[in-house]
């Protein structure tokens, strides 16, 4: 075991994971080691939980559509709706929270009816109302997560590009990316084999989708919690609509904040417009950051609430296919 191997692979190679025909042989070059060293590395941080795949994360709006979805369940039956929830294939990132809508979850399909489709029964399973908050304007997604400390360049997102029209070789390869690279030598080679695709259209596929935007970051893709990202609070702030733009600028350049977006109003349940995402070691410093952000941006007079994490029930990369 080689711990300073770990550590760069889940730290070096969480963007800008080389697109090539033996993509672990490039990794082992860059790192002094051997590909199937590489490999076996990879495997057991996925099987340890510290990876959930090496692949895509895509960019909302793109390959279908998406909401984030809260619900106010009873206490006694959180645990039940959650799991009936994630048999839902569309369900992702759904967590417990501290708030009245304790349970939050984003869901996604290949367009709007099978979007209301599945959002309706999930509703009649759990017996509860859901508020839907679709994504209105992105300002900062990534979610990478540098273990060095290393301040990474911030990627400013504009308003979520039209869907793409997918062929079905094109719907298989999204449907292959969807659970990430196989861990074999040839990934993309045995990609192709599923979808009656070569090696090199596999490979440019996925580079056309990195151009244009589609796909946001491919790389390592970690689970934060594992690595000991244990504080995760929603930051939600009722920002005037005149201002949203700005403010939110502002805290989209903040190394601090992994997520920062625009969803809707559900009046009179839901007052918040901006939603911040800070991901930090324990609570105390997460409430800190937050506290020296609002100061430093002079939101210390706008209505808010800080949602922490309290149970991850689903971890699992967008599905749209």
């Amino acid at each position: 075991m080689d711990p300073q191997l770990d550590f760069r692979l889940l730290n070096d190679f969480q963007r800008d994971f080389p697109l090539s025909a033996r993509p672990y042989a490039v990794l082992a070059e860059r790192l002094g080691s051997a590909e199937a060293t590489v490999i076996e590395r990879l495997r057991r941080m996925q099987d340890d939980g510290r990876i959930s795949r090496i692949g895509a994360v895509l960019r909302p709006g793109c390959f279908g559509v998406s909401t984030l979805v809260a619900m106010a369940v009873p206490e006694s039956r959180l645990a039940e709706v959650a799991l009936a929830v994630n048999a839902f294939p569309g369900v992702n990132h759904n967590y417990q929270r501290e708030h009245r809508y304790n349970l939050w979850f984003v869901l996604t399909a290949a367009d709007a009816a099978a979007l209301a489709r599945v959002l309706a029964g999930i509703e009649a399973l759990a017996g509860v109302p859901a508020l839907s908050l679709p994504m209105e304007k992105a300002y900062h997604i990534d979610l990478g997560f540098p273990l060095d400390g290393a301040r990474r360049p911030r990627s400013h997102a504009a308003a979520p590009a039209a869907g793409l029209s997918l062929d079905a070789r094109q719907r298989c390869l999204l449907g292959r990316l969807q659970d990430g690279l196989p861990l074999l030598a040839r990934p993309f080679l045995a990609m192709g084999r599923d979808c009656a695709s070569s090696e090199a259209e596999v490979i440019a596929g996925i580079a056309g989708w990195q151009a244009s935007g589609a796909i946001s970051r491919f790389g390592v893709v970690v689970r934060h919690r594992e690595l000991g990202f244990a504080a995760n609070a929603m930051l939600v702030q009722d920002i005037p609509d005149a201002e949203v733009d700005r403010v939110a600028a502002g805290l989209a350049g903040e190394a601090a904040v992994t997520l920062c977006y625009r969803r809707p109003r559900q009046l009179p349940h839901w007052r918040y417009n901006l939603f911040c995402m800070i991901h930090g070691q324990c609570r105390d410093s997460v409430a800190g950051t937050i506290d020296r952000l609002r100061h430093r941006h002079a939101l210390a007079a706008v209505p808010h609430a800080v949602l922490f994490s309290q149970r991850c029930f689903k971890q699992t990369g967008a599905r749209y296919v």
